[in-house]
C-alpha cells in the first residue's frame, strides 16, 4: 500500500482501526507529521514555556483546550486517543508501557500538544535527490540522547534528543537549505559529523528508532528531534506523561507549505 499518497484523514483512520500500527516516516507526503506530548494541566504552562524556550527540538505546533482530544487547527476532527500508531505511558519518569489506544488514561484535566517532526521535510529532501537512509532501509530513524542541555522551565528540565541522517558534506549543505524552510518542524541540522562532540559515543547505537548505514564518504547530519520531552520525562518526573513512541506520529490535516517560511 502506498501510504505516502495516503490522505492524514485516511491514514488515522487505519490507525484507529488498528490496522496501522507502524512508524509513520514516508507517509502522507506533503502534509505535518507531529510528535505528541500529553500531560495533566497543572504541567500545561511551565511545558508550554519549555516548548518555546526550545524551538529547535521542540517548535510548538498546537496546543488542544483543557479535555479535547482534537485541535483548532492542526486536527479539527482528530481524536488524539486514538490516532496515534503507538503511544507511550510514563509515570513519575519510569517507561510503563506502550500502547494503540489511551481512552481509558485521557481525562478531562489533560492537554494535549503537537510538536513538529522532522518526518515533515523529508520528501522536500528526497525530491532534491538527497538520501533518507531510513526511508531507503524501511525502518525507522535513529535517535540519541546527547549531552547538550535544553533550556529549562520549571521542572522540565534535561538534555535534547536528536535524529541523524547521514549524507555526503554537499548533501548536507544542500539539506541545509531545504530544511531552513521548515523552521516549525525543526529546521536547519544543529551539527554535521563528529557525533562524540554530542556525547553519542555508539553512532551505530541508538537511543531510540533503529541503525542506518553509513556509507563512505559520508557523515552523520543531526537535527533536532521531538522525542526530546521523552527524555526530559525521564528526568523532571511528572505524575504522567502520555507521548507518541518514537517514529509514530500524528498526522495532520495542514499542508507542509502551508509553514514554510
Amino acid at each position: 500500500m502506498n501510504y505516502a499518497q495516503k490522505s492524514p484523514r485516511e491514514l488515522r483512520q487505519l490507525i484507529r482501526e488498528g490496522k496501522l500500527t507502524g512508524h509513520t516516516s514516508g507517509m502522507a507526503k506533503g502534509y505535518i507529521q507531529a510528535n505528541v506530548v500529553i500531560l495533566p494541566s497543572a504541567y500545561a504552562y511551565d511545558f508550554l514555556k519549555f516548548c518555546f524556550r526550545n524551538p529547535k527540538t521542540c517548535p510548538l505546533l498546537d496546543v488542544s483546550e483543557v479535555g479535547s482530544p482534537s485541535f483548532l487547527y492542526f486536527g479539527k476532527n482528530a481524536d488524539i486517543r486514538t490516532e496515534v500508531p503507538k503511544y507511550r505511558i510514563y509515570e513519575h519518569g519510569e517507561l510503563i508501557r506502550e500502547t494503540d489506544d489511551i481512552t481509558d488514561l485521557y481525562t478531562e484535566d489533560m492537554v494535549s500538544f503537537l510538536i513538529g517532526c522532522s518526518f515533515t521535510f523529508e520528501h522536500a529532501l528526497l525530491e532534491a535527490g538527497v538520501p533518507v537512509r531510513h526511508i531507503e532501509e524501511a525502518h525507522n530513524v535513529p535517535m540519541y540522547r546527547t549531552n547538550i542541555p535544553a533550556e529549562p522551565s520549571g521542572q522540565f528540565k534535561g538534555n535534547i534528543t536528536v535524529s541523524m541522517r547521514p549524507m555526503t558534506i554537499a548533501q548536507a549543505i544542500q539539506a541545509t537549505e531545504i530544511t531552513s524552510h521548515f523552521k516549525n518542524v525543526h529546521g536547519t541540522p544543529i551539527h554535521i559529523g563528529s557525533p562524540e562532540e554530542l556525547g553519542i559515543s555508539n553512532i551505530n547505537e541508538p537511543d531510540y528508532g533503529e541503525p542506518v548505514t553509513i556509507k563512505a564518504g559520508e557523515v552523520p547530519v543531526f537535527w533536532g528531534c521531538g522525542v526530546t520531552p521523552q527524555s526530559v520525562a525521564l528526568d523532571t518526573k511528572p505524575d504522567i506523561m502520555i507521548t507518541h513512541s518514537p517514529g509514530h506520529m500524528f498526522i495532520t490535516d495542514i499542508k507542509d507549505s502551508e509553514l514554510s517560511n
